[in-house]
């Protein structure tokens, strides 16, 4: 199949496009910025400029391909939800002029809850699920929670989180249930959508564990080797612990609020369909313990052989925990950024 990646210098787009070389596709890939390095496996790949909201350059891209992956998220910013809704306008427009039969969204998960308790962040997700699934492409969609994997943002959060605080001041609505999945059963999952026979349809993607985030917290501090009493505090802002959060790590902050923003609801699958349609028969799902040990395991083979879950050369440069600050100067300046008059 001749496949488009777009994202593919992401986290999840860089370790997916391997994959489908692998399978024998033919694969284009984007950017936005043709000066960019390119990961490891450029040369194997056509890849185009393309900027999601330039119409013209969205078309371009689709011209062509049986399937497209659609890996673009905005996470921050007054305006992302507008964004995420014209780049996928875009997108849906340029599949219907170019009878694209397959589309592949890596979403997020939606939790059970009105949707004027959903976030942001959740509710632009979906609105994009809509704009995709209103074409007569097979649209397939993924949602995940949290992913788990060297590089990940929500693992690079709860790293730097932990490593940076002597304490874990758990907010009691943050201590939801999670059922977070290795980054690698989400690639699997990616490549078998590509044979799904069935209708347009949305797929929860997670693994087989599901615990409290702050038994998730705890969870990867013991593997770390770290003591990290916890604190359940009560009444503390959203927008608050967000910043406090966003100012303690080195995840762009934008990210770190709207994903913690999402945390006030039960992050857990409501079926378990993806693992019988999307995943070979063979397929062993990844448990938390297993996920966190690779994760934190160091590269030690060219990235061509190196596990994904572990660290790879096109990783964003926070991933590598480079604010090397003491942990009290960080806490005194996000303490500063959320004081008015400091």
């Amino acid at each position: 199949m001749k496949i488009l990646v777009t994202g593919a210098t992401g986290y999840v787009g860089g370790r997916l496009v391997p994959l489908l070389l692998e399978g024998g596709h033919d694969v284009r890939t984007t950017t936005s910025d043709p000066e960019r390095e390119m990961p490891w496996w450029a040369g194997r790949v056509e890849t185009v400029v393309m900027d999601a909201l330039d119409p013209a350059q969205v078309a371009d891209a689709c011209e062509g391909v049986d399937a497209v992956y659609y890996l673009i998220h905005g996470m921050g910013g007054d305006d992302f939800a507008e964004t995420d809704r014209a780049a996928a306008s875009h997108f849906a427009s340029a599949v219907r002029t170019h009878g694209v039969g397959r589309v592949v969204y890596l979403s997020g998960l939606v939790p059970d809850a009105p949707d004027d308790e959903l976030s942001e962040h959740i509710t632009s997700r979906r609105e994009v699920e809509r704009i995709l699934l209103d074409t007569p492409a097979t649209v397939v969609v993924l949602r995940a929670a949290v992913l788990l994997g060297s590089g990940s943002t929500s693992f690079e959060i709860i790293r730097q989180v932990s490593e940076r605080m002597p304490v874990h001041t758990v907010p009691t609505w943050m201590d939801s249930l999670v059922q977070p999945i290795a980054v690698v059963d989400v690639l699997a999952a990616l490549v078998g959508a590509l044979e799904y026979d069935g209708p347009s349809r949305h797929f929860d993607v997670c693994g087989p564990d599901t615990l409290r985030y702050g038994a998730l917290l705890d969870t990867y501090t013991t593997h770390a080797g770290l003591a990290r009493p916890q604190v359940h505090v009560p009444l503390l802002p959203t927008a608050l612990v967000g910043t406090l959060v966003g100012s303690l790590t080195d995840v762009p902050r934008p990210t770190v609020e709207a994903l913690v923003e999402s945390l006030h609801h039960d992050m857990v699958a409501s079926d378990e369909d993806f693992v019988e349609l999307l995943l070979p028969a063979e397929h062993r799902l990844v448990g938390l313990s297993e996920a966190i040990t690779r994760a934190l395991a160091p590269r030690t083979a060219p990235p061509e052989h190196a596990d994904p879950m572990g660290p790879m050369p096109q990783d964003p440069a926070w991933a590598s925990g480079g604010d090397e600050r003491p942990v009290v100067a960080k806490v005194v300046d996000a303490v500063k950024d959320v004081l008015p008059g400091s």
